[in-house]
């Protein structure tokens, strides 16, 4: 097959590449053009990312404009198609369509797009624009993913409810309406900013103006001004009550086998949870997520060649099909080469070991951009992003305080004691903590798993009470036993965290522990661990940990074969506090006394367990509001920076084993108050069908503890010092 001569340019090294598509030639287009598209043209869209492991990966897009012709969005495809088998079919395809982008899309272009008018076929060019020549008006919508269109100049176009720009070339006029807010005018500024810097090259003025203080040369454009309408509240947000229902269905070959072949589909599983191993990699499959605007078209690695190339074409046809609307977005997706935002609809995934090819599917995917950083307790105090990525603010020796819940009143522990808990009770731990000069508070609401409802009230209760007399500064964290987070298992000394089955510690409270009792011990990636008391029984025994097994005459130390120093470290702690010594074994040579004791030998796991997630499921950001009465979320695409965070709003970084909830300083009060039951409902719906104890983290801007600002690029503590938007007008003045 002989290919295009662009291809010999694509994907050779990491960056983002654009083409257009004129007169059904593939043409690239200037960097400084990158993020301005013409209505009626189409591009194709290829972005470049090194792996870790030092393979490439890409994500390759073709985008159709709103008045682009047949031929020329046959044209996109078509290339697309070539581009994705001259790549070795490794990419992973989008299918595009104006106003409808996919976040791994409009994440490439964190400072908004921008649709122009026309197109070739009605004579415009992507040349850079006459200084003299330039006239139009950019409608900016959008809080998280911005876009400029490009409208009639008139002021017909203009409501009081957003902002627009008048483009005049060497003038660039920034007009706010007065019903707009604070950080839609950010975004307005930071587009006015990139229209004078990228396309202008720095060679044009930007002035600024609110409703009511026009300046006399947009008057003389425009003319006087009318009275305007508020503008609608139409920003692209999905009622989060869609993002469980999925349906998974198998594509037959009669698919693609002529053109006009009826669209022939089986449904696989009409429920997610999917299971990975419904996927035959003889194959190609639909995940069905139309009801939330997107399916994925999964080309199994020996499925029919031909099959493979036309699956773009099924796509389109299922959308036909189904009936949903064309602009539904399409991701194409080959085997070993899954997206977090696919493999999240299936139980228990997990990346296959591959050692050329795509490798371990390290997917970028609109997702953050993170690199695993190993943990160092050593240099923890000087990266965030270690501190983030493990969980840890510190090494865990800050001054602590920890309470248990009595009744509706706290009563301090026995600082002898502060390492033990019993899972009829509930706590509360303050941590105090310097990192970068700056004094932090952490407050621990630990809830057992067999304390009362009124006990986890009062906790919640007693937790808050506790953070207003602090000043409203702590960091709170909700901790559901079983989901404890790394920092809080460093606590204790190098002692592992012991968790006692039920019972209470609450004096003349205490139940009689069980004759034989069985311990599980499980270290963290940042070294520290827990031991956790469970049914003596053989069936809960995991090659992955270590035990501890008392019986009234003999005790054991059982190592699985994955079991870590850290783990045999923790048992031994465990035994000094239980009072005994005990005989090891190791897993494999058990004696008919352990496992009488556990009431007989039984099957147990030995799987290997993941050892890190961040591949499978890298941080995510969301807005998410119950203002109308529905759960409304909103993710925030690219990479994550501290701009990202509107003070005017509650948002959630999702980084799967905890889940912080942001408070902005200017959220209302109602969803501030709002933020836990908010925090619920994300985990309710998230189509991974999560943990509902995930650990809950409300954070108040200003008060951001590592374990939050590590995941963001480049975090400025002082950042709000300044407002940013004063911060952003300063910068058009230079």
């Amino acid at each position: 097959m002989v290919y295009h001569a662009q291809f010999e340019r694509a994907g050779k090294q990491p960056g983002l590449q654009v083409w257009r598509i004129e007169k059904m030639d593939l043409v690239p287009v200037p960097q400084n053009q990158y993020g301005s598209f013409y209505s009626g043209d189409a591009y194709v869209v290829l972005n470049t990312v090194k792996q870790r492991s030092g393979n490439l990966q890409y994500d390759l897009h073709f985008w159709l404009g709103d008045s682009c012709t047949q031929d020329e969005s046959g044209a996109a495809a078509i290339y697309s198609v070539q581009m994705d088998d001259y790549l070795g079919g490794k990419p992973i395809q989008y299918r595009e369509v104006q106003g409808y982008e996919s976040n791994t899309f409009v994440g490439y272009f964190k400072t908004g797009l921008k649709y122009k008018s026309g197109g070739v076929s009605s004579g415009f060019f992507h040349v850079t624009p006459n200084l003299v020549a330039v006239k139009r008006v950019l409608h900016i919508k959008g809080r998280r993913i911005i876009r400029a269109t490009e409208v009639p100049v008139t002021w017909e176009s203009f409501n009081s409810g957003d902002c627009f720009i008048l483009d005049l070339g060497v003038e660039i006029h920034q007009w706010y309406g007065s019903k707009c807010n604070k950080f839609e005018r950010l975004k307005a500024t930071q587009v006015a900013k990139g229209i004078r810097d990228s396309e202008r090259s720095g060679r044009a003025k930007v002035f600024v103006m609110e409703e009511g203080s026009e300046r006399e040369k947009l008057l003389e454009v425009l003319g006087p001004k009318p009275d305007l309408a508020e503008g609608t509240d139409d920003d692209l947000r999905a009622d989060a009550s869609n993002r469980k229902m999925a349906k998974l269905y198998k594509v037959t070959s009669s698919l693609v086998s002529n053109e006009g072949g009826e669209m022939n589909i089986s449904l696989v599983a009409a429920e997610n949870p999917f299971s990975q191993e419904a996927l035959e990699s003889d194959d190609c499959f639909v995940l069905d997520h139309g009801s939330n605007g997107r399916i994925f078209i999964w080309k199994g690695k020996h499925a029919n060649p031909e099959e493979r190339k036309a699956a773009l074409k099924a796509a389109e046809g299922f959308i036909t099909k189904m009936g949903y609307a064309k602009h539904t977005q399409v991701q194409i997706l080959p085997e070993y080469g899954e997206t977090p935002l696919f493999m999240q609809f299936f139980k228990m995934w997990k990346c296959k070991e591959q050692t050329e090819g795509l490798g371990v599917a390290y997917i970028n995917n609109h997702i953050a951009k993170i690199e695993k950083i190993p943990f160092d307790v050593s240099t923890l105090h000087d990266s965030q992003a270690m501190a983030a990525q493990h969980g840890m603010v510190d090494d865990g020796s800050g001054k602590k305080q920890i309470w248990r819940v009595e009744g509706s009143d706290k009563v301090p522990v026995d600082p002898a004691s502060y390492s033990q808990f019993y899972g009829g009770d509930c706590y509360i731990i303050l941590y105090t903590y310097k990192h970068g000069g700056r004094e932090g508070h952490l407050i621990y609401n630990w809830q057992g798993a067999d304390s009362s409802q009124d006990e986890i009230g009062a906790s919640a209760i007693l937790t808050a009470k506790l953070d207003e007399e602090m000043g409203g500064g702590p960091v709170q964290v909700r901790v559901v036993q079983g989901k404890e987070p790394p920092h809080l298992l460093s606590l204790f000394g190098g002692k592992p965290m012991v968790i006692y089955k039920g019972g209470t510690s609450r004096g003349g409270g205490q139940t009689a522990p069980a004759d034989v009792r069985l311990f599980q011990i499980r270290a963290t990636s940042s070294g520290y661990c827990k031991a956790l008391e469970v049914d003596a029984a053989a069936t809960n025994l995991n090659s992955n940990d270590t035990f501890v097994l008392k019986t009234p005459s003999a005790s054991y130390i059982w190592f699985g074969q994955g079991s870590s120093d850290v783990e045999k470290q923790g048992a031994s702690h465990l035994l000094n506090i239980l009072g005994v010594r005990a005989s090891k074994i190791t897993e494999g040579s058990e004696t008919d006394d352990f496992w009488e004791a556990l009431g007989g030998k039984a099957p147990y796991r030995t799987s290997s367990r993941l050892k890190d997630k961040m591949d499978t499921h890298p941080p995510r950001l969301f807005a998410c509001s119950n203002k109308t009465g529905r759960f409304i979320i909103e993710e925030v695409p690219g990479d994550l920076t501290q701009d990202d965070l509107a003070e005017d709003d509650v948002m959630m970084l999702d980084t799967w084993d905890q889940l912080f909830v942001w408070l902005g300083n200017e959220a209302q009060e109602e969803e501030k108050t709002e933020a836990i039951t908010s925090a619920k409902k994300y985990l309710e719906t998230d189509p991974a069908n999560r943990d509902k104890r995930t650990p809950v983290v409300i954070v108040k801007q200003g008060f951001e503890p590592p374990t939050f600002t590590g995941w963001f690029f480049g975090w400025d503590y002082d950042f709000w010092s300044v407002d940013p938007l004063q911060r952003a007008m300063a910068d058009l003045e230079v």
